[in-house]
């Protein structure tokens, strides 16, 4: 899905926007997370933009405000200040409700453990997130989710139960349903953390070829000869933005 120009504006997947002017925009976000001993403030007062078609890996120790940055982005989780805007919403001000429904459109999200549901098949996985928002029609689900197995190299596995696959099947199976209702907006916390290196450089190359074709991504990973493949590495330290670094790669 590559952003086009209409009208003098940028039309990116379900988004449009002025020319190049930040897909994702979070501005002076800061959360506490309160605990019986007080409140502890993961993330303080990080401000960052991403550009449509970018590809953004974010580091740093155990911590530092990595998935909870995340969560900031696909509205998992909500910024106790501040202000998160994808695609010109603004996630931070959405109910559940929306967000749920905003989220199942234009954000895919791959985990490090997969989540899939067990006692679905692989292709009804795929299907769920088409199911949920209702998008493309009843009879064009099963087709696309089989494209997409397809284009995950497992097209064979549709039929199975999650268990019966690998680590490496399971995740590309993951990574299908996240693309399930074209979204914009990928987003990955740790999703070569399971996998052994030779399956983890597989699953990355397909992330780059998602970016090639025009998906904005973002990935949280320890690994970093895998976040020198990134266009930009965002390190955090310590819930804040420690230094944004441009790779030089990938798209910009």
């Amino acid at each position: 899905m590559i952003g086009v120009m209409k009208g003098g504006r940028y039309q990116y997947g379900g988004f449009e926007m002025e020319n190049r002017v930040a897909l994702i925009d979070l501005h002076d976000v800061v959360k506490v997370y309160e605990t019986g001993a007080g409140g502890t403030t993961v993330l303080k007062n990080v401000s960052l933009q991403v550009l449509p078609g970018e590809f953004v890996s974010v580091v740093g120790p155990s911590g530092s405000g990595k998935s909870t940055l995340l969560n900031m982005i696909t509205g998992i989780d909500r910024p106790t200040s501040g202000e998160v805007y994808v695609g010109g919403e603004a996630v931070h001000r959405l109910s559940e409700n929306q967000l749920a429904r905003w989220r199942g459109k234009n954000v895919g999200v791959i985990f490090q453990f997969f989540q899939l549901l067990p006692t679905l098949t692989v292709l009804e996985n795929v299907m769920l997130p088409m199911d949920f928002c209702n998008v493309y029609r009843g009879r064009e689900r099963k087709a696309r989710a089989m494209h997409l197995l397809e284009q995950v190299g497992i097209a064979d596995q549709a039929h199975k139960l999650p268990s019966a696959l690998s680590g490496g099947q399971q995740q590309r199976a993951a990574i299908a349903r996240a693309l399930a209702n074209d979204p914009p907006v990928i987003v990955a916390d740790e999703p070569t953390g399971n996998l052994d290196t030779a399956t983890a450089n597989e699953v990355f190359t397909l992330f780059e070829s998602l970016v090639a074709a025009g998906k904005t991504m973002m990935i949280v990973t320890h690994d970093r000869s895998l976040s020198q493949r990134t266009g930009r590495v965002i390190h955090l330290l310590d819930g804040r933005l420690h230094r944004d670094q441009n790779n030089g790669n990938g798209r910009q």
